[in-house]
């Protein structure tokens, strides 16, 4: 199968804001998990095809360190999901972006950890320099948005600690596999605002080193 060539224009950006325009995202009215927000950067790669960002968290950090994410954190007092991702976008990756690069938000993510995640999805037409805090971020790539579609793309493992089905997505130019919920909100990112399909990702179970 010969994946479309995604470029980072006018056409792609009116897609995916048509997509998720359309798109009736599912919000997580669980007031015990506490609220955050990750930013879903599509921008421009170095050859101009469509790319997604996505960061390696510290080594040091209390929580998840070393794992693979989006930009992203807890809400401040005040502040709504949008606010949130913009913010923690520049903080963690020195990326400056405004609301109007906002396309749309995905289905809030619960996660084992208590939090349920908004993802806010944004579009940049132009390369999006990344200087990631290292105290916050390891690395941070860019990553062909054409790769969330490729054959095998995503798996589904069983672990016998849940009945549901733990989702991994290869990426082999990170030389690694991601899981949820990052892997759940890049899924989705595909499958609603490029390919257009309601596909809800919410019951997508993360690993066991995720749970903490």
């Amino acid at each position: 199968m010969t994946l479309e060539r995604l470029i980072a224009d006018d056409k792609l950006r009116a897609r995916m804001a048509r997509n998720l325009k359309s798109f009736e995202r599912v919000p997580v009215a669980d007031g015990s998990l506490r609220r955050a927000a990750v930013a879903v950067v599509v921008s421009a790669g170095a050859d101009g095809d469509a790319c997604f960002a996505i960061t390696r968290r510290a080594e040091g950090l209390r929580a998840h360190a070393g794992q693979w994410a989006l930009p992203g954190g807890g809400l401040d007092t005040g502040e709504d999901a949008t606010d949130a991702a913009l913010r923690e976008l520049r903080e963690e990756v020195g990326l400056v972006l405004a609301r109007d690069h906002v396309l749309g938000a995905l289905d809030d993510y619960p996660t084992r950890s208590g939090y349920a995640i908004t993802p806010i999805v944004l579009f940049c037409s132009e390369r999006c320099a990344m200087h990631p805090d290292p105290r916050e971020v390891a690395a941070a790539h860019e990553v062909p948005l054409e790769a969330l579609g490729r054959p095998g793309v995503p798996r589904f493992i069983n672990i016998v600690e849940s009945e549901r089905p733990v989702i991994q997505l290869p990426i082999p130019e990170l030389d690694t596999a991601i899981h949820a919920p990052t892997a759940a909100i890049l899924y989705q990112l595909w499958e609603v605002a490029v390919e257009g399909r309601n596909t809800r990702v919410a019951h997508l179970e993360q690993p066991l080193f995720a749970w903490q």
